[in-house]
């Protein structure tokens, strides 16, 4: 396992403290529940009352929660297929979990660091970081700064696909990064309402290379690092104020730069906006303007027979003398048509349909919250990205008021958050881990549930991945390729009385792959802990765990299943 770079260690603790830059650029988006950015506010609630925030949501009252800890545990985890075998090891962790909330800013952390001390001598020991933060400051009237950061550590099958890491028996576990920052502005200029937003994020995966081989033993080329430059910037008038109908313009740049054969990804358009009101709470939305999409690469470098030049990774060596080549040129017209319905402030509905990337695009949100304690959320997509770009966007459209569901006996992050805003899963997000780019459309829907003691939430979705590369280079087999994922997470937890209570949490995905990188897939897991509060500060837990996963389409690889077992002690400050 390789060691947790000090920069990416100091970036997940600023990520913590800073508190999200959600600069759609690659949406036409006219406005939901959650007002994300780049939308034109359609002037059909009526005023706020007290002011809200950027995101749409009242500024909640002064409040903080933080609690950072010490974990002591031993676990025992076993893998039951294809082989027999045990390993135990004890775990040490530090941690902090904490959401703070005022007028002016708000966020939530989890970041957690342990250590693994393994007790056979085969195995060495290993230590991981796993975090999400999220939050927002207001630095001046109209200008919030925005930050997030993630550290996930998943399994990376011999097929590139990303699967939970309670799989990794044996050193296949790999760490996921990617933080992002930037600044927001909204203002008037007369009845002029003017809104700009940037985010700046990077990404980073870390794979061991030893699980890094296909089923012909070559090693494979993965996704290794991205830069990404986002920015969108509107005025609109809202209807009624100097028309009857809203009008505006809006324009916005989306730049990802990957490491992997220099790709760049490329998207740039402008465009006029069009709100007219048929009812109270009813518009139709339409929008006409110019988008330019290009994705480039290079290619490899060659040895004297003409074979690409790999690392000892198994990553290709990039010929930074190439040319850089053309995979994906789109420009032209762009529109779509669609409807917005607020009927109140605890509904919003759009939905649209339209012309991008030179083919049809559907896009749309629904939010619904009919009360305090529960909400429902269903978002559907379309973007052109890679892998970074791709997880860094949905880092940046997550909550900043939530609570980390992780899984007990490993730690890591789960698929969703327990959360009352939108945007709370992250599971869609993380697929093959193919280094190419690609076109991602989807859906993705989580409903979450507070009732006294229990709370709970299951998200769901689907994602569809196209990749993008240019011919005559190394990845041009993976061009056209599509890969497809559907995901399932939930979780449960409730208190039992004053001193004790238990957590549960299931997951289940079924990933179809195209190309040279196995049959579909199937992975399910579940797990369940006990907590009892020993004292003021002492708390211990007991969780058990299953995870497994099967190929359908190769009976060459086995399945694999692992189950595991945790007993540890908790001490909070």
């Amino acid at each position: 396992m390789k060691r947790l770079p000090v920069t990416l260690l100091s970036l997940a603790t600023i990520a913590g403290v800073s508190l999200p830059v959600q600069a759609h650029a690659q949406s036409i988006d006219y406005g939901d529940v959650s007002q994300s950015s780049g939308s034109q506010d359609d002037g059909l609630s009526g005023p706020s009352g007290g002011g809200s925030s950027r995101n749409g949501r009242r500024p909640a009252a002064h409040y903080k929660d933080i609690e950072p800890y010490i974990e002591v545990a031993q676990v025992v985890k076993g893998e039951l297929s294809p082989r027999d075998e045990v390993l135990t090891y004890s775990r040490v962790a530090v941690g902090i979990d904490g959401i703070v909330s005022s007028r002016n800013s708000g966020g939530a952390v989890s970041l957690r660091y342990e250590r693994d001390f393994s007790w056979q001598k085969s195995e060495g020991d290993e230590d991981y970081v796993s975090g999400l933060a999220n939050g927002y400051v207001t630095i001046a009237p109209g200008v919030r700064l925005q930050a997030g950061g993630l550290a996930a550590r998943y399994t990376v099958d011999d097929g590139g696909r990303v699967v939970d890491g309670a799989l990794a028996v044996r050193d296949t576990v790999s760490q996921i990064y990617s933080v992002y920052a930037g600044p927001s502005v909204s203002a008037y200029a007369g009845d002029v309402e003017i809104k700009a937003n940037y985010r700046a994020g990077y990404s980073k995966v870390e794979t061991n290379d030893a699980f890094r081989l296909d089923a012909d033993d070559q090693p494979f080329d993965t996704f290794d690092d991205s830069v990404v430059h986002a920015a969108d910037a509107s005025a609109a008038l809202k209807p009624g104020t100097v028309l009857p109908v809203g009008v505006g313009v809006a324009g916005s740049i989306y730049r990802e730069d990957l490491s992997d054969l220099d790709q760049r990804v490329e998207d740039m358009q402008a465009r006029a906006t069009v709100t007219v009101p048929v009812a109270h709470s009813l518009a139709v939305t339409g929008a006409v303007g110019y988008e330019k999409v290009e994705i480039s690469s290079r290619d490899a470098l060659r040895d004297a027979d003409g074979e690409p030049v790999r690392r000892a990774d198994g990553d290709y060596v990039t010929d930074k003398s190439s040319p850089r080549k053309l995979a994906y040129d789109v420009d032209g017209l762009i529109w779509d048509v669609g409807v917005m319905w607020r009927p109140s402030a605890r509904t919003s509905l759009t939905a649209s349909v339209g012309r991008r990337y030179g083919s049809t695009s559907y896009t749309g949100t629904l939010s619904y919250a009919p009360n305090r304690r529960s909400a429902l959320a269903i978002a559907v997509y379309d973007n052109v990205a890679g892998f970074g770009g791709q997880v860094n966007q949905v880092l940046a459209d997550m909550p900043t008021d939530f609570s980390a569901i992780r899984n007990p006996v490993n730690g890591n992050i789960g698929g969703c958050v327990s959360s009352l805003e939108a945007g709370n899963c992250l599971a869609g997000s993380l697929g093959s881990l193919r280094s190419a780019t690609f076109r991602a459309r989807g859906v993705a829907a989580s409903y979450t549930r507070k009732m006294g003691h229990l709370k709970a939430g299951i998200g769901g979705g689907y994602d569809r991945r196209k990749f993008i590369a240019a011919d005559g280079t190394v990845l041009a087999d993976d061009n056209g390729l599509i890969d497809e994922k559907f995901w399932l997470s939930a979780y449960l937890d409730a208190d039992l009385g004053r001193n004790a209570g238990f957590a549960t949490y299931l997951y289940a995905n079924w990933i179809e792959s195209g190309g040279s990188f196995g049959g579909d897939e199937n992975e399910l897991g579940a797990s369940a802990a006990y907590y009892r509060k020993l004292t003021d500060h002492f708390t211990a837990k007991a969780a058990v765990a299953i995870d497994g996963y099967s190929y359908s389409g190769d009976p060459l690889l086995d399945d694999i299943w692992v189950t595991s077992a945790l007993v540890g002690v908790k001490y909070s400050f």
